[in-house]
């Protein structure tokens, strides 16, 4: 788009004497008209678009689609394109039947691009921040090779699964971080509201207090001190990481330590691996390049330790050298996956072996959340009933006290 050129909405009748809508960039109105003319479309209406109130704030703050809706919007044009109608007729069936607000906007400018002759990969590129490379490039290889539709129906599965495997992470994920909120919540509660109370009562007792007393009352004058310094760190801490979490920097020092986690790394790894796998296999089986395919799956993995694998792959590959063997150099793929990869290289059956392995993981991936919430379940009632538990015991020590002083 060049600085001069200006979104204008318009409406025409199409060949049917449809009233069909949509928008265009163009320098004036008058290219506009000449540019509906020339497609046989007789204009009813034309105006300009400005950039101003709630248009500009859906430009810049809104542009929000989930994964679940580029799901369905593939695979309701796979289908489409598979029965018969137009890339341009089911470009406009979408914008108007999508519940997104958002991607409906943009599959109509989508289809003016397509309209004007502009490839329907070309003008999804347009809009890299809605719509994923890993699309981006099936779509451009289903236009190469002639399966559009096959190539959405891929996009579609691959999208479908990459929820479900969402939903796993978030079921794992959502118990003990609920808990753990919790668990820091009543704590802060206790310490600020409850512990004074008592700290006020054995003031007026006089004597030595036990140590554990001591050491709670002592938490609790900092946690005044401190809670207003800690709510505001923890406020800019979080706007902070809402904003530079997707940096690079931040990503190369934090992906290694999520895979060496305790509990939670061999996870955070069967999940990269799975990712990896499924989006490879998915983009080898619509005709995308190797090397190209090689250089989205490394970013579209989550995990910048597989994103430097999938590099030295490249490099591999390039040199005309396997494609498997780089991989065993990288532990975060086991044995097998390097295995089962070299096999699928040599029999010419890669995307299936990919896809077996990413299967396989998804179910691995299934069952080790399953394990980690039976498993996570009792630790934090044990953990929160201890800290709760041990500082009821530490107030009411003194209590215990004065009634053994009276007998």
């Amino acid at each position: 788009m060049s600085a001069d050129a200006k979104t204008f909405e318009y409406a025409v009748r199409d060949k049917s004497g449809k009233l069909v809508k949509g928008r265009v960039e163009a320098p004036n109105q008058a290219a506009v008209a000449n540019r509906l003319r020339d497609m046989g479309l007789a204009a009813v209406s034309i105006s300009e678009v400005s950039a101003t109130g709630l248009n500009r704030e859906l430009s810049i703050g809104g542009d929000r689609v989930s994964l679940k809706d580029l799901a369905v919007m593939s695979r309701q044009m796979a289908t489409m394109i598979d029965s018969g109608l137009s890339l341009l007729r089911a470009l406009s069936i979408l914008a108007e039947q999508t519940e997104s607000k958002v991607l409906a906007r943009i599959v109509g400018q989508v289809r003016n691009d397509v309209e004007v002759g502009t490839a329907l990969s070309v003008a999804l590129a347009k809009h890299e921040h809605i719509f994923p490379p890993l699309m981006i490039n099936m779509v451009k290889a289903g236009e190469v090779g002639g399966f559009l539709d096959q190539a959405l129906v891929s996009v579609a599965d691959n999208f479908e699964s990459e929820v479900k495997l969402r939903n796993k992470i978030k079921s794992a994920m959502t118990y003990p971080v609920v808990v753990f909120v919790v668990a820091i919540l009543a704590t802060i509660g206790m310490l600020l509201f409850i512990v004074p109370v008592f700290a006020g009562m054995f003031t007026t007792l006089g004597g030595t207090l036990p140590l554990p007393t001591r050491i709670l009352m002592q938490l609790s004058q900092l946690m005044k001190i401190t809670i207003v310094p800690l709510v505001v760190a923890l406020v800019v801490f979080v706007a902070w990481w809402s904003r530079h979490k997707n940096d690079k920097g931040v990503r190369e020092r934090l992906d290694p330590v999520k895979l060496k986690l305790p509990v939670f790394g061999n996870l955070f790894r069967k999940i990269a691996v799975a990712r990896f796998t499924r989006n490879f296999g998915t983009m080898i089986h619509s005709g995308v390049p190797l090397l190209q395919a090689l250089e989205v799956v490394g970013e579209t993995s989550g995990n910048m330790v597989i994103e430097w694998a999938a590099k030295d792959v490249q490099e591999s590959v390039r040199r005309g050298e396997s494609l498997a063997g780089p991989l065993a150099h990288h532990t975060v793929f086991p044995p097998m996956v390097v295995q089962m990869m070299a096999v699928g290289e040599d029999t010419g059956a890669l995307d299936t072996m990919l896809g077996k392995v990413a299967d396989f993981y998804d179910d691995e991936v299934e069952a080790t959340t399953e394990q980690l919430t039976s498993l996570i379940e009792p630790i934090m009632i044990v953990v929160i009933g201890a800290i709760i538990g041990s500082m009821v015991i530490a107030m009411y020590m003194p209590i215990f006290g004065i009634f053994n002083l009276i007998q």
